[in-house]
Order: structure tokens, then sequence, then C-alpha cells
């Protein structure tokens, strides 16, 4: 069996199998074809004559080309690769199985702090149809900490106003339950009854955001709305989806929201993967100790 089939069935394993999202079956399919281009750069066979000593030479070869964190994760698709190998009888060695994965330097997620939250939504024009529609995706993000992805796959069939709830379609084709605040919810309404008639035009669908077309709204789309928020808000940090997840999380820690609640909201698979956003609040907290105690800070001796 040649490269090129093997990627094939991998990719076919990912999505109907592992029932990935095809963002995550596109990412492992890139790590493969990078680690195949090296095989083939360096005549070192194909995927089924990998020895270790070859796995070896090849993270050798990547970290002097990529961060440490990326390293990371092709050995971890290749690790993936090889155990499916060897499940369909393909290979009868794994070699990959004994490579370290780099340590690589954790860094807290950015996040942005409620006063600058509020400039970014004070800077949109609700008057408009375009403008109320941008607040909406913002306090969509912010309200629930919903990733990019889950937020363009809503329907307005997910969204329960009696019960307060939105359902969320997530990694996996897991779905989850998000609570709506009373402003989401008002915030909401207001655009269903208004903005989104409007933008809809002669569509006919049911997914709950639009662009200005009235089709539905992509992944690309959200980021193009919040890089044009932060260029009307006239702030000098990046602000991307992903940001906006980290800054829900961080703010229901910091203000006494319960950890498993929390993992449960963000659709978190493990504890751990939430655990990062303590040290957010604890860092959140520090600033506004040192912002409001008045002997936090040494005073300048004239």
């Amino acid at each position: 069996m040649s490269d090129k089939e093997l990627i094939t069935l991998f990719e076919d394993h990912l999505k109907a199998i592992k029932r990935y999202s095809l963002e995550t079956a596109k990412a492992y399919i890139h790590d493969l074809m990078d680690f195949h281009q090296f095989l083939d750069r360096e005549d070192l066979g194909d995927f089924l004559q990998v020895s270790s000593r070859i796995s070896k030479f090849y993270v050798a070869e990547c970290s002097s080309r990529f961060s440490s964190k990326s390293v990371a994760r092709k050995i971890s698709t290749l690790r993936s690769f090889y155990h499916f190998l060897i499940e369909e009888e393909l290979v009868e060695t794994h070699p990959f199985l004994e490579v370290r994965l780099p340590k690589h330097q954790k860094h807290l997620p950015k996040f942005i702090y409620p006063e600058d939250i509020e400039k970014l939504f004070e800077s949109i024009d609700i008057h408009e149809d375009k403008g109320q529609r941008d607040f909406t995706i913002l306090e969509l993000l912010y309200a629930t900490g919903m990733r990019v992805g889950e937020l363009v796959q809503i329907k307005l069939k997910d969204i329960d106003f009696d019960k307060r709830l939105i359902k969320v379609h997530g990694k996996g084709s897991k779905e989850r339950f998000i609570p709506i605040g009373e402003r989401l919810r008002e915030v909401l309404k207001d655009y269903l009854l208004s903005a989104r008639p409007n933008i809809l035009k002669k569509n006919d669908h049911s997914m709950l955001l639009i662009n200005m077309q009235g089709k539905p709204l992509t992944t690309r789309g959200v980021r193009y709305i919040l890089n044009d928020i932060i260029h009307r808000a006239g702030t000098l940090y990046d602000l991307t989806p992903h940001t906006l997840r980290h800054t829900f999380a961080s703010h229901l820690l910091s203000s006494g929201a319960d950890l498993r609640s929390v993992q449960e909201m963000l659709g978190h698979s493990h504890i751990s993967s939430t655990q990062i956003y303590t040290e957010i609040s604890k860092e959140d907290l520090k600033k506004r100790y040192l912002d409001a105690h008045p002997r936090a800070v040494k005073k300048n001796e004239n």
C-alpha cells in the first residue's frame, strides 16, 4: 500500500471513527504530509519502512525548524498514525513510541480585563444592522466561551429562551449546553427581531449568524469582524475568538465560579485543560490588589 493510500485511509479513520472535525483532521494530515516529504527528501523509504532511528532523525530535524510545541504536536500525530497502522496490522512495531516529547515552557493564555471588554462593546454602533450583528457575536463569544467553530454552527433551534440555554455542537460531535445570561438573552432577542431579518433578505436558512449578504457566517468572517471591532475601539492588543474564550473562563474563576462548572461550559474533556485559568485568575487578583490597595506599591521618595 502506498503512502498516499495510507494517508487517505488514516484521514477516513479520523473523520468516521474518531469523529474529529474537518479542521482537526486537516491538521493531522498536514503533519503526516510533512513527515512524508521528509522521508522522500532524505530517501528513507515509505511509512511502512520507518524505524526508531529514522523517527529520532526526523524529530531532530523538526527541532531545528519548529517550536517545541509544534514538534510535540507532530510527534503526537505520528504516534496516533502508527497506532492506527498497528491496529490495521500493516506494521508490527511502533517507531515513535520511545521518542521523547520536547519540553516547552507553558505560557498563560492571553485575556482581556473587564474594563477593556466594555470598551469593545462601546465601540460598536448598535443602531445599525451590522453593528447589532457584530455586538451579538462579541456578546456570544464573551458570555459563553464557545469556540469560533462552535459559534458559526449555532442554529435557531439551538437556542432555548425559556430554559435560557444554548446547545453547542463541540469537538467530536459532543453536545453541551451553556447558560444564557439576562444580557445575552436580550441581545439575542433584539438581533433576531430586527437585524437578522433585515440582513437575511431573500435567503432562507436556519443559521443564527449571517454575513451582510445574508449567508451563513464563516469562522474567517468572525475573525474579520473582531479585527474590525479592535480597529474601531482603537486598542493595541489582538482580539481573537480564543482570546474571548480565555477571558470568559478567567473572569468566571476570578469571580468565584466552580472549576468543574467552567470545565463543562468550555467543553474540556479533562480538568487539567481548565486548571490553567486558575493561574490567570491569580494574575488578575494580583493586578487588582496592586491597583487598588493604597500601600501595595512603594511611593517614590523625593
